[in-house]
């Protein structure tokens, strides 16, 4: 698929993640809305994974450590085939093992992941076996901008660059925003490239809401030799529904009848202007 067609299934997505949402009666429809065009980037043109690959030692690596955006991967994953349309319509359902975080019951999923600013030290756990092993694979890693207020990123992102892991990528949804305001407000990350170069890191930037500018850029960051890659995807808080875009109150919000009807409207139309 061309970046053209991409587009335009990144907002078909949006539909089906606020579809899980509104009959799940939960998730972070902001959130999902900001990464889906790095996640659709990443499982489109870049992760080597497939359901067949799933025990193979030498498949890419993928942890969503904002693991609270599992509707938009869950949806993707539904996408490529690992598991039926069937299963995720249990979404939050009681007995279902579809919950609003990622865990290893279901198929394509690497991690348990939520407990935010885990997902960058186990990616390092990862690229280091990996190279141990002498195996090729890749390990990507999708973070929230609002999880870098932990300590453990900085532990993990001195450890990769003293490791030299050039086989690990990292891409910050950097949406400024998250459940209790804005993430300078209410822990301010400073200059995020400035402060990863100075942990060694080789350090790209991106529109994080455009899936030409994030191919090409994680294509060059994948190029990296001798130090991990992070790529800052600066992208918008709900994008693709104008009401909830830059409102930190979608982050994690149900919408209404009304408010669904207009976010499947709105994304229709958006699809609908992509050539």
């Amino acid at each position: 698929m061309n970046d053209t067609e991409l587009s335009r299934k990144a907002f078909l997505l949006r539909e089906q993640a606020a579809g899980l949402i509104y009959r799940g009666k939960s998730g972070h429809i902001g959130s999902d809305f900001s990464v889906m065009d790095i996640l659709v980037t990443l499982f489109y043109l870049h992760l080597n994974v497939s359901p067949a690959q799933q025990t193979d030692p030498s498949r890419d690596r993928f942890i969503l450590s904002k693991g609270h955006t599992a509707e938009a991967l869950y949806c993707i994953l539904c996408d490529k085939g690992f598991f039926p349309k069937e299963e995720l319509e249990t979404f939050c359902q009681f007995g279902s093992k579809y919950t609003g975080h990622p865990n290893k019951n279901i198929n394509g999923v690497e991690i348990n992941s939520g407990s935010l600013g885990h997902g960058l030290p186990v990616g390092v756990g990862m690229a280091l076996a990996g190279r141990m092993q002498g195996q090729p694979y890749r390990v990507y890693v999708v973070m929230g901008d609002g999880e870098l207020a932990e300590g453990s990123v900085w532990e993990g992102a001195m450890a990769a660059s003293h490791f030299k892991l050039d086989n690990l990528i990292v891409i910050i949804d950097r949406n400024r925003l998250q459940i209790s305001g804005t993430t300078e407000s209410v822990m301010n990350p400073g200059d995020l490239r400035s402060r990863f170069e100075s942990f060694g890191w080789q350090v790209w930037e991106c529109p994080g809401n455009r899936i030409d500018a994030l191919d090409q850029t994680i294509s060059e960051a994948k190029a990296s030799v001798g130090a991990p890659a992070l790529v800052i995807a600066n992208t918008i808080k709900g994008y693709g529904y104008s009401a909830a875009e830059n409102q930190a109150k979608w982050h994690h919000k149900v919408p209404s009848e009304e408010e669904y009807q207009q976010i499947l409207e709105e994304l229709k139309e958006r699809r609908a202007m992509i050539e």
